[in-house]
Parts: C-alpha cells; sequence; structure tokens
C-alpha cells in the first residue's frame, strides 16, 4: 500500500495520547468556580506542561498537502493535536514542499510571531523550520462574580500563506487538522475521529471515497467536526445524538443543552462530542453527512460502522457498504476531489 495512501492511515498508529500533553495541576476545582465573593485572577502564560512535537508539512499526490508527524507521513486531515487547559504547545514546522506555508490555530492563545499569517510575517519559506507558541489557559474569576473563559474545546488549525497571503490554496489542499483542549478531569473517549467538510469534500475526498470510521459496541467515540472552505453545511450522524454544549455530554438533570443529531458546520467553524457506538440501536453501518440535500447527494457522505462488541461484522453490515460504495454519488465530483483507490477503514 502507498504510504501517503489516505486518510491518515499513519495518524491511526500513533496513539493520541502520544500527542497529548498531561498536565501538572490535579483534578481539583478551580477557585473561580466556588461560590462566595471573588478576588480578580490572571491566568500566568504558562501555568501546566510545555509540549514539544515537530511536524512536517509535505507534498503528497493528486497535487495535495497534508502535515504529519514524522517525514514522509503527512496525511489529511493532519495528526490530532491535544493539551489540557494551562498547557503549552510548542509546534516546529518544517516545511519540506517548495510552497510558502505556515500553521495558525483558533481556541488557544499566541503571539504576532506565531499567528501563521503573511500579516505578521509569520510563515515558513520553502525548506525553512520554524517554531510555532500556541497557549492555553484555565477558567479565572474576574470582577461582579463573572468568570473569563478558559481554552478547552474543539478547535482546529491549517496554513495560512498558501497560494495567497490568506492560505486559501493551502486549505483547499489538506492543510488542515483538529486542536483538542481538555478541561481536566474531561473523559478520555477510546475511539477518536475527524472529519472535515472542505468546500464539497469530506477530508477533501468524495463517496465513495470518504472515510469510514470504526467502531466496536459501547466504545466511547469522540467525534471532532470541521468546517472550512466557502459552503455552508450541516453535520448529521444518523442515530446517534449528543448534547450540544463543550462535551456533548449532559452534566446533570437540570443541565439545560438541547440534544441534537444535526449542527451546522461552516467555514471556520468546529465543535465535538462523545457518543456510545450504537447505544441504544446496536451494531450497523451508519451513516454520516452534510444534511443540505445536493451536498449529500453529490458525495458529502461517508460510514460509521459500529462492529459487534467483540470486534466481529454485524448482520447486514457489510451489504450496507457495498451498497453505499454502489450509490449514485453524483454525475460529477467537486472541483480538486479526488477518488483514489478504497482505503482501508479508519479505526
Amino acid at each position: 500500500m502507498d504510504e501517503h495512501a489516505r486518510p491518515g492511515w499513519f495518524t491511526r498508529l500513533v496513539s493520541r495520547r502520544t500527542v497529548l500533553a498531561t498536565g501538572t495541576a490535579g483534578l481539583a476545582v478551580p477557585a473561580a468556580l466556588a461560590l462566595g465573593p471573588v478576588t480578580p485572577q490572571r491566568t500566568a502564560a504558562q501555568s501546566g506542561v510545555v509540549k514539544k512535537i515537530t511536524l512536517y508539512a509535505e507534498a503528497l499526490p493528486d497535487n495535495e498537502y497534508g502535515y504529519g508527524l514524522a517525514p514522509g507521513r503527512a496525511t489529511i486531515p493532519g495528526p490530532t493535536l491535544e493539551i489540557y487547559e494551562g498547557d503549552t504547545l510548542e509546534i516546529t514546522l518544517v516545511n519540506n514542499t517548495d510552497r510558502r506555508l505556515s500553521i495558525h490555530p483558533h481556541g488557544v492563545d499566541y503571539s504576532v510571531d506565531s499567528d501563521g499569517s503573511p500579516l505578521n510575517a509569520s510563515f515558513n519559506n520553502p525548506g525553512e523550520t520554524r517554531t510555532y507558541t500556541w497557549r492555553s489557559r484555565e477558567v479565572v474569576a474576574t470582577e461582579g462574580r463573572r468568570l473569563m473563559p478558559g481554552s478547552a474545546g474543539y478547535w482546529h488549525y491549517h496554513d495560512h500563506a498558501m497560494g495567497t497571503d490568506h492560505g486559501s490554496l493551502g486549505i483547499a489542499r489538506g492543510l488542515y487538522g483538529a486542536l483538542v483542549v481538555r478541561r481536566r478531569g474531561d473523559i478520555l473517549p477510546d475511539e477518536q475521529f475527524t472529519v472535515v467538510f472542505n468546500e464539497m469534500t469530506v477530508n477533501n475526498r468524495v463517496a465513495p471515497h470518504t472515510p469510514m470510521f470504526e467502531a466496536n459496541l459501547g466504545r466511547r467515540v469522540e467525534w471532532i467536526a470541521i468546517g472550512h472552505g466557502n459552503q455552508f453545511h450541516t453535520f448529521h450522524l444518523h442515530a446517534h445524538r449528543w448534547a450540544d454544549n463543550r462535551t456533548g455530554m449532559l452534566e446533570g438533570l437540570t443541565d439545560p443543552s438541547r440534544v441534537v443529531d444535526t449542527k451546522d458546520l461552516n467555514p471556520g467553524g468546529s465543535f465535538g462530542f462523545q457518543v456510545i457506538a450504537g447505544d441504544g440501536v446496536g451494531p450497523g453501518a451508519w451513516m454520516y453527512h452534510c444534511h443540505v440535500q445536493s451536498h449529500s447527494e453529490t458525495g458529502m457522505s461517508g460510514i460509521f460502522l459500529v462492529r459487534n462488541a467483540d470486534g466481529s461484522m454485524p448482520p447486514g453490515a457489510q451489504e450496507a457498504i457495498d451498497r453505499f460504495r454502489g450509490h449514485d454519488h453524483g454525475a460529477a465530483s467537486p472541483a480538486g476531489a479526488h477518488a483514489p483507490h478504497q482505503h482501508p477503514p479508519t479505526r
């Protein structure tokens, strides 16, 4: 198999926890969340650990590009990066392409030289290595019994310099990935999937070549959804639902969060949630797709395969997969979307 074949087979071999910085603080409730009068506090620029990683930006087949954790291992999307609130992430980006590019984050703190934009002369020229520093913060108290939000959330990163001074070409060609900032005490998933609606593609692919994600019945699955391009979308997951809040889980019987199974996913936006695979519905081949019908019809759909608890294939699932691969997904694929040989399921 071509090691550059998509989508991200090497990423699946790298444990999530290899890019998750474990903070030094314990699980105590922050003082800002205690009842009673509070004194305004300021968050230190760095209150946790410093996680250092190296990313390699590389050219891929079909005129695409990706980020990877090792030379020759670039994928679309790039590897999911994770830290805890209060931690700092230092990314040494090695540009192994012949194009100018960068890396720009959402949801965290950074100085102008780590902005990743040509506006601030923050980018990598061809062959150049540059370090970007991203910081995160915890919830803190401020005046009037108010709380300033921390960095926890499902965010993302992307190029901001290829092709134009806004990086439109880099995003179109696959230079993007997920960034997760966790709050200490958050429940970690068993499986984790990233879905990027980029123009009229899913992870730069159209059905039936979109990724098939897999989990065994009862496993805790975390989905990270990201929007790019110029199109407006909605993300829908069949047979599963989640709370429309930071984690996807209700925090008590009085939690007012709506429970949803479809959510808008628009350019530059992102969200995430956790579900239990097959909870209440059992194993099977379940669709995920954009619920703008014309988008779903022309290839913005894929399969979430929930296997039996022992990992075996449930009855009817293979037949459903075969039908999906044989469906008419539109007379023409969106410009820039490629259909390589079928890749193994993402796990």
